[in-house]
């Protein structure tokens, strides 16, 4: 599932042109270490969640909300997008379900028709963002602009 999945996220990358280098280290998916082990401020890595948000008693929607690394997601925010009467970070295994990968390596790319992205601007104002490539050992710096080029995000305040 991973692999697959990272071999998907190469190519891309690697069809639209975009810059980016893929940075090897131990094996880590919490955003402060793996940021010190690869040398970028904690506000350039994207901090990918999975949140689950009850719109009324029947429907709800799960949303990839990224954010700085430093930042802490405002889970009202999320709410208040999508007229809401409830939110939640989504449980661990509906999160790697939709995420097709662990914690911790979760792309901020969304793959899925059920798992809509949305990125707050605060990350995009940093040349460069930083996560991990869908596996734990291996990250990904990648131009903000061609980020923003192939994943097509929505953009809101979300922190």
């Amino acid at each position: 599932m991973t692999s697959s999945l990272y071999d998907r996220l190469i190519a891309d990358l690697d069809a639209a042109g975009a810059g980016y280098r893929l940075i090897d280290h131990a094996p880590e998916g919490r955003t402060e270490l793996v940021s010190e082990m690869r040398g970028n401020e904690v506000s350039h890595a994207a901090k990918c969640l999975i949140v689950m948000v009850k719109i009324g008693k029947k429907e709800k929607r799960f949303v990839l909300a990224v954010v700085p690394g430093d930042a802490k997601l405002d889970l009202q925010a999320v709410k208040a997008l999508y007229g809401g009467t409830y939110v939640a970070f989504a449980d661990k295994e509906r999160a790697e379900e939709l995420a097709g990968s662990v914690s911790g390596t979760v792309l901020p790319f969304s793959y899925r028709p059920d798992l809509e992205l949305v990125v707050d601007p605060a990350l995009l104002a940093v040349p460069e963002i930083y996560f991990n490539a869908a596996r734990l050992d291996r990250s990904m710096a990648l131009c903000t602009k061609d980020y923003v080029l192939v994943a097509a995000p929505r953009t809101e305040r979300i922190t």
